[in-house]
C-alpha cells in the first residue's frame, strides 16, 4: 500500500503531453484539435514529409501522403466529373491528420484498435471546421473519396509498393484506367514540390469554392 507521501507524488504528476507543437507555433491537442490551431501551411508541410507504404516504394524519393492526396482528388474528379469545389477540396483534405499522426499502415491499425481511427476522426473534423467544411463529411463525399483512395491505391501498389495486380485487386478491388496527368501524380516527387504543389492545389480549391458560394449568394 502506498504511504501519504508517495500518494501526493503520484497525484503531482503531470498527466502526459498530448499536444504536438507546429512549425507556425501552433500547438494541436490530439484529444481536443481546435480548428484554431490548424494552418494549412503546417497541413502541406506535414504531409510532404509523410511516406505511403512506411517508405517501402520505388523511385528516388519517399511517396508522400501530400502527392497521395493530389492524386486521390484528382481521381475523385475523373470519377463524378461534376463533384463541386468543396467536394474536392473535402477529399483532398481526407488524410490531413496525418500531418501530425503519420500514416499508419492499415495492418497496424488494425493492431492497434479504435484509438487511432479515433483520434484521426476528431482531428480531420478540426481540420474540416477550420476550411469552412461539413464535419464530418457528408456521406456523398465521404463515398466518393474512399472510391477514389482505393483506386489510387490500387495504382500505388502495383506501380510503387511491389504489389502485383492480383494482390491489388485483392486488397483495393478492381482497378480503372487513368489518364495521364494521373501518371504524373504517380512518380515520386522530392519533398519541396510535394509541399508546394499541394499548398497551391488547396489555394485554387479554396478560392474557387468561395467564388462559388460568393456567386450562390
Amino acid at each position: 500500500m502506498a504511504s501519504s507521501s508517495e500518494s501526493r507524488s503520484i497525484s503531482r504528476k503531470k498527466p502526459p503531453r498530448a499536444w504536438q507543437r507546429m512549425l507556425s507555433g501552433r500547438r494541436l491537442n490530439l484529444l481536443d484539435p481546435s480548428p484554431l490551431d490548424i494552418e494549412i501551411e503546417d497541413i502541406a508541410h506535414g504531409l510532404a514529409r509523410v511516406g505511403r507504404w512506411n517508405g517501402q516504394t520505388r523511385g528516388e524519393h519517399s511517396y508522400s501522403v501530400a502527392q497521395h492526396s493530389l492524386l486521390v482528388e484528382h481521381v475523385a474528379g475523373i470519377i463524378n466529373p461534376s463533384a463541386g469545389t468543396r467536394t474536392r477540396l473535402a477529399i483532398l483534405l481526407h488524410d490531413a491528420a496525418e500531418y501530425v499522426i503519420g500514416d499508419m499502415i492499415s495492418p497496424f491499425k488494425a493492431v492497434i484498435g479504435p484509438a487511432y481511427r479515433e483520434t484521426e476522426a476528431r482531428i480531420i473534423d478540426a481540420v474540416m471546421r477550420r476550411f469552412g467544411l461539413p464535419a464530418p463529411m457528408t456521406r456523398l463525399t465521404a463515398t466518393l473519396a474512399k472510391k477514389a483512395d482505393r483506386v489510387a491505391a490500387f495504382h500505388e501498389a502495383t506501380q510503387l509498393a511491389g504489389f502485383s495486380r492480383e494482390e491489388a485487386e485483392e486488397f483495393f478491388g478492381p482497378s480503372m484506367r487513368l489518364d495521364a496527368a494521373a501518371a504524373d501524380l504517380l512518380d515520386p516527387w522530392p519533398t519541396p514540390l510535394a509541399e508546394a504543389r499541394f499548398l497551391d492545389r488547396f489555394i485554387a480549391l479554396d478560392r474557387a469554392t468561395m467564388q462559388d458560394e460568393a456567386r450562390e449568394d
